[in-house]
């Protein structure tokens, strides 16, 4: 059985393959193609994307089992879905699930991993998404560590197009590592602060909960756990 440090050896070494990848494709001017580069370099091999754990999110899972979220049927929409982890979740919550990436690897490997079960899993781009998700929106967007590893100038954009799939009365979960408003971040992922997230009310969005917990490593930062609801 694989002990704890080697685990640890794992994650740092695929977290240091991924800010690689990362300061690579950003040189090239390419602010999104790391992600497809390193589904396609993993090869299958899911220890080598640092938050592809086939799990759900442990601070989203907290969450929703500590306000008992139920889908009851409502439509979800996970944004940057990955390998499908919270997307499952959601399903198995009750709601009726749609995930989407820009990796088309990412999505063809959720697929396979989830065949027996109903999710809409598409590629798609977040600024670019199908118009039908805008228009009619979703009961619940969830988004995860996706606003994080995109560049810091691309922050209020990434915010917007976010906040735009939340339909009437419905909500919205971030999940993101925490920093305070005058920290500066120096590298990927780029922590997100409350002054960062001020821009979801000017989208129209109201907040309902602000949930901060500690992380499950010591050398990592709080995790903040936020839910807005769309004004009416």
């Amino acid at each position: 059985m694989e002990t704890e440090l080697e685990k640890d050896e794992k994650l740092t070494e695929s977290r240091a393959r991924t800010k690689e990848l990362q300061r690579e494709f950003s040189e090239r001017g390419d602010s999104l193609g790391w992600f497809e580069a390193l589904y396609k370099e993993s090869s299958g091999n899911n220890e080598k994307i640092p938050w592809a754990d086939l799990e759900p999110n442990h601070y989203f899972r907290t969450w929703a089992e500590s306000t008992g979220l139920k889908g009851n049927g409502r439509r979800a929409l996970v944004v940057g879905c990955g390998l499908g982890d919270d997307a499952k979740y959601l399903h198995d919550l009750g709601f009726r699930v749609t995930g989407f990436d820009i990796s088309p690897t990412a999505i063809e490997w959720a697929k396979r991993l989830h065949a027996d079960v109903d999710i809409q899993f598409e590629v798609a781009d977040l600024f670019n998404p199908p118009a039908e998700w805008t228009r009619t929106g979703f009961d619940l967007v969830l988004e995860i560590y996706t606003i994080q590893p995109l560049p810091l100038e691309m922050r209020p954009q990434v915010i917007d197009s976010i906040a735009k799939f939340v339909g009437e009365n419905g909500r919205l979960v971030v999940v993101t590592r925490g920093r305070e408003d005058d920290e500066v971040p120096d590298e990927v992922p780029w922590p997100v602060s409350r002054r960062d997230l001020g821009r979801l009310e000017e989208s129209g969005l109201l907040q309902t909960d602000f949930v901060i917990m500690p992380p499950l490593r010591e050398d990592e930062p709080e995790r903040f756990v936020i839910e807005y609801v769309r004004r009416t």
